[in-house]
């Protein structure tokens, strides 16, 4: 594995830098950095402008193929396309859930017909998309979603509710697993679940924020009470959804994961420049803890960079398995770190006071007002509490490795 840049990379690397510095200045130089995790809120006005001028000039959906709107970046170019971004700090995607999960699942698993009228505008930037799958009974037991779905005429009518539902407050279609038929055998629980597309804006959904530690509410409750959607609005096929939807969760783990980390290499980095700034980079300990965080970074991008290579179609073995569990691990302990440099300062709400971890580190995010207003580096530490949580817990995560990689025998149940 050569993880050095060829010369065609190099150049395709600094197009794609000067591109992002050039843009992320005058009216856009509000969201650099901004609508990252913890900070979801911020600018959206701004960052939907953002997604549309990425469209404009051919930067979003790179790794699609051309006939779809992509660039058909190969999966070394599309690494460097992440890396590249983050590296320029911009900002939180509003379009990453289509992008990322729900096109790809179109161009797999969809018709010609569902291809034309979905996949155009996310290339645009012009709708915005949800994910429709946790549920109250259904988190990590995914196949154990209640959610319902049947066909009235040439339309579904959806019953149930969704919750985790990330960006709903905002989307304009959603991704939902539901129900079509059920398999009178318990233990299969996976059988006769469809993966529908509905839209939001309409009678019979209901969105109700969940307020998160940090102050937010990036994440919904969606009751759907009668919802509906066109027939022809199944992927993949009726009672075939759990193929699709555990295909649209492989693509959650694909380039991708590069740019996140180069997100943590930002977020250490300012945290080692506040560590200088009050002087707790003077304790070897510290010192110690420091050094382990970057090592841990490089082990985690050597690690994504080994699992990836020599896979252009984005196909990931056994070995990738790993991969959520460690960097949901080390994010957690990011935070934690934080918080030991900041030290008694981490006590006090972020809006009361001047704020280590503000513009001259490198992670800005604070909106000086009244009342409960963390900090960054405060967000960071809230924020990634969850990281062993969301997208299957560290728990199921260990269940994964030792069944499907390590050939262990599956857990009683």
């Amino acid at each position: 594995m050569d993880l050095r840049d060829s010369a065609d990379d190099q150049s395709f690397r600094d197009e794609v830098r000067s591109f992002f510095e050039d843009s992320l200045r005058g009216d856009f130089a509000v969201v650099r950095g901004r609508g990252g995790p913890g900070d979801e809120h911020a600018l959206f006005d701004e960052r939907l402008a953002w997604e549309k001028h990425l469209a404009a000039h051919g930067w979003t959906c790179v790794g699609w193929p051309p006939e779809h709107g992509g660039r058909g970046l190969s999966l070394r170019r599309h690494v460097i396309y992440y890396e590249e971004y983050a590296r320029a700090r911009g900002p939180g995607r509003l379009g990453h859930i289509g992008e990322g999960l729900l096109g790809p699942t179109i161009i797999a698993f969809g018709t010609p017909e569902q291809q034309r009228r979905f996949l155009p505008p996310i290339v645009a930037g012009d709708e915005l998309w949800c994910q429709g799958y946790s549920e109250p009974n259904a988190g990590s037991d995914l196949a154990n979603i209640a959610t319902r779905a049947e066909l009235d005429g040439d339309e579904w009518t959806v019953h149930g509710q969704k919750v985790w539902t990330s960006l709903a407050h905002w989307a304009d279609w959603c991704f939902v697993l539901a129900r079509t038929s059920r398999d009178p055998d318990p233990r299969r629980k996976h059988r006769g679940i469809s993966y529908l597309l509905v839209p939001m804006r309409q009678d019979g959904i209901e969105i109700r924020p969940i307020v998160q530690v940090t102050g937010d509410s990036e994440f919904n409750e969606v009751f759907f009470d009668g919802a509906r959607t066109a027939a022809g609005n199944v992927v993949g096929g009726v009672d075939e959804g759990w193929k699709v939807a555990m295909g649209t969760l492989a693509f959650e783990r694909g380039a991708s994961t590069l740019g996140q980390q180069l997100n943590f290499r930002n977020e250490l980095d300012a945290i080692t420049e506040a560590a200088r700034r009050n002087g707790t980079a003077s304790d070897p300990v510290m010192r110690q803890r420091l050094t382990r965080a970057h090592i841990g970074l490089e082990i985690m991008r050597l690690n994504a960079l080994r699992t990836l290579s020599g896979t252009e179609s984005g196909t990931l073995g056994r070995d990738a398995l790993v991969g959520k569990l460690y960097w949901a691990t080390f994010h957690r302990g990011l935070g934690e770190l934080a918080m030991d440099v900041l030290g008694a300062d981490a006590t006090v709400c972020g809006a009361t006071r001047e704020s280590i971890a503000g513009e001259a580190t490198g992670l800005t995010g604070v909106a000086p007002g009244s009342g409960y207003d963390p900090d960054p580096f405060q967000r960071l530490f809230l924020f990634s509490r969850a990281d062993t949580i969301y997208a299957g817990s560290n728990e199921i995560q260990r269940n994964i490795i030792g069944e499907r990689a390590l050939g262990l025998p599956k857990e009683p149940r």
